[in-house]
Parts: C-alpha cells; structure tokens; sequence
C-alpha cells in the first residue's frame, strides 16, 4: 500500500463520525403522542403480543432484518490473532456491506475471550437478539467445532463467512472456469494451498458438487497432507491422500487448478509451468496473492486467472456471496442454512456471468465491454442483479428442503 493511500483510509474511517456505521431510527418520534407509540405506554402492547406468541418478534422488532458480525479477533484478514479492537474496523465493514448491498442491518460484536466454550456460551446468551449469526475471523480448526455447535444449539442461521462465503464464491467461479478450459469436475486435479477455515470448506462443498476426494491434494506450511503424515486434525485428515508428493511444486506439477488460500508469493512461474493443459489459478491471498497475474500469464497463455482483488480481472471475494445468502435465509426465517441453499447459491452467482453485462455496471468499473470468457468467469460485485437472483435461490432452497417459516 502507498503511503497516500495509508493516509486515505485512516481519513476515511475517521472524518465526520468515526467508524463506518451508525445507528438510526425508521419511526417518527417528533411529538408527545409519537413518544407515547414509541415507548411508554405504546410500546407495551407489542411486548404483550409477543408473551403470547413469541414469532410475533418478527412483526413488531428489528430482529428479523438483524445479522450479528461476530468475531474474537484470532484470525483477522492476513493480520493474524490481533485482537477484537483491532478487528473492530473489519467487522464494522462488513456490516456496513449487508446494509449497502442487501439492506441488512447488522452489528458487529467483538467477544473478548479465545476459550471456545466461553465464545460459543457468549453467543448464545446473546442470539435471541439476532435473526442470524455471521461468524468473522476466527482461527481454525477452533472455528470447525465453534460452528457446529452453535448450529446444533440455535435455531436461526448460523454462518462462518470464511468457510462457506468463501467456499460458495470460489465454486461459482470455479466451475464457470471449468467450463471455459473445457474440463469435467470429476476429472480435474486440483491443488489448494491452504488448510485453514477456508480451504477445507471449499474442498468439502466441491466435492458436494461432483469433484473427486482421490484427484484433490491439500497443502499446508509441511507440505502435502498425504497419509504418511501424523497428528493431524480430523479435517485434515479427511484429505490425506495416498501419494508420493510432499512439496508444493510436487503438487502442482501436471495439476488443473491451483486454489491460493495461504500467504503472498508462494507461488512460482516455474509452479505454473509444470501446471496441466489449460491450468486454472486462483490466487486469493490478500492484498497480495500467491503469484501476481503478471508472472502467471508470462508463463502459461492458456491460463484462467483469479484473486481476492478488485483491481485484477476474476475478483473472486466472499462479498458476492454472503449479503445475498442471508438475504434469502432472513427472508425465509429459516433456522439454517444448509447444503441446498449454499449450491443454490452457487448457481445463482455463476449464471449471472454468462448474461449480458447491464450498462452500469460497465459504467461502476469504467470498462466498455464485458462478457463471459477467461477474464470475466464471476460477476462483478456491484452488479445490481445479485440481490434480484442470488436471495431469490436461497429462499426457494429453503422452502424446498423444509426450511421456509412465513
């Protein structure tokens, strides 16, 4: 980053009122008999009905249209276990997303302790307040059984952004890159660098989705999880394979699809050369990506290309993904969101990138055209047809699978 830039954000996040959300009111209250509705005696009444049937909350409160971002700052961004202040700033960002792309509210909630139980205790005594839960950077595998309690313990949705965000995004662009190159999912090879919450959620919902376990190999800061290796974590274990790689240039010699979820620069031109016929890269480490698309593309020109960043072709970020997932489980006031409704996502976000591009979306990136090919396999995200398409699935998975409340 520049130092102009450097400087940019913290004036951005500071001038006019600090921070990036703020707390506002959707009733008028400007006289006596407005206050008397507002709170006392008016305000009883609802409380009343709600005694009576407790689903009534979602008439007369917030709670319906409410998200908590949650997170205890043990793995933020590429930062690391920085705490929950530090974090704070991320987690108001991603509120202020589910607000501007789909009319959200949401809250951050920085929970000051890394004891699982005391986390996952915390939010439950505080769920009734939420129609769902977004869990944000939280380090694994703590994160694995951090949701899956919850999920067992509440009955409104309850989503780790890293894992299932993520997975859903990377599979939509994913599969619309098969697609072009002209390979099958149940043939391609795939290597994914990173053995974290998002990488093990993206390799478990490809294989969901038609991909082969025996034609994956998962590498972490040892090299490849093959089964010679020891004490693993039950997550890992799940994809030590046999064979005989151990390196990462090991695995990704004759590969299809390199999947970067790590850290910058681990990735080398000669890494890419020995890739298979038409490879496949996302590199998503953020702000820097495993290998920069300039030294990818010098080696390999039959390549497809992507990152986390908005400033290279292929964006492929997580903000596709969960503002409009929600959106459709809030919608239905389903209690989870399950495997239908994240598939259903995926195929809602792929689609739209074979459509036409509207006009201002051209007009939001400054681009005269776009369409669908290897520079352009996901929709960008201020397409404005993701909160029409992407929710919509959601909710009809829903109420396919059961799951649908109103």
């Amino acid at each position: 980053m520049s130092e102009d830039f450097y400087k940019l954000a913290l004036k951005y996040h500071k001038d006019i009122y600090p921070g990036k959300i703020h707390i506002g009111s959707n009733k008028k209250v400007e006289t006596d008999y407005d206050l008397s509705l507002a709170y006392t005696p008016g305000v009883a009444i609802p409380s009343m009905e709600i005694v009576k049937d407790k689903n009534k909350v979602y008439d007369y409160t917030i709670k319906g249209n409410l998200v908590a971002v949650i997170t205890d700052g043990s793995a933020v961004l590429g930062l690391g276990n920085i705490g929950v202040l530090a974090a704070k700033p991320v987690m108001e960002g991603k509120a202020l997303l589910f607000k501007k792309l789909a009319n959200i509210d949401a809250f951050n909630i920085e929970i000051n302790t890394q004891d699982t139980d005391e986390f996952i205790q915390t939010v439950v005594n505080i769920s009734d307040t939420f129609g769902g839960i977004n869990l944000e950077d939280i380090s694994s595998p703590r994160c694995f059984e951090i949701e899956r309690r919850l999920i067992e313990k509440l009955d409104i949705p309850v989503f780790h952004d890293d894992q299932h965000g993520t997975a859903i995004v990377i599979a939509a662009a994913l599969l619309n890159a098969l697609e072009i190159q002209n390979k099958k999912p149940e043939q391609t090879r795939i290597s994914c660098l990173g053995a974290g919450a998002a990488g093990i959620a993206t390799l478990n919902l490809l294989c969901d989705l038609g991909f082969k376990k025996s034609n994956i190999l998962l590498i972490d800061s040892k090299g490849v999880i093959n089964d010679k290796r020891q004490s693993l974590t039950k997550e890992k274990e799940n994809y030590a394979n046999t064979t005989n790689k151990n390196t990462l240039s090991d695995a990704m010699e004759d590969c299809d699809v390199l999947l970067g979820l790590a850290k910058p620069n681990m990735i080398t031109e000669k890494m890419i050369k020995s890739m298979a016929d038409k490879p496949i890269v996302f590199a998503l480490s953020n702000p820097e990506p495993e290998i920069l698309p300039e030294k990818a593309h010098s080696v390999r020109d039959d390549l497809i290309y992507a990152s986390g960043r908005s400033d290279f072709p292929n964006q492929v970020n997580n903000v596709l993904g969960f503002p409009f997932i929600f959106r459709g489980a809030l919608d239905a006031r389903a209690s989870k969101i399950n495997l239908e409704m994240k598939i259903a996502a995926v195929n809602a976000i792929r689609n739209l990138a074979k459509l036409e591009v509207p006009k201002s979306v051209l007009k939001a990136y400054n681009i005269k055209s776009l369409s669908f090919g290897k520079d352009y396999i996901i929709p960008k995200v201020f397409d404005p047809r993701l909160i029409e398409t992407v929710p919509k699935a959601v909710y009809l998975a829903a109420k396919k699978s059961g799951l649908l409340k109103t």
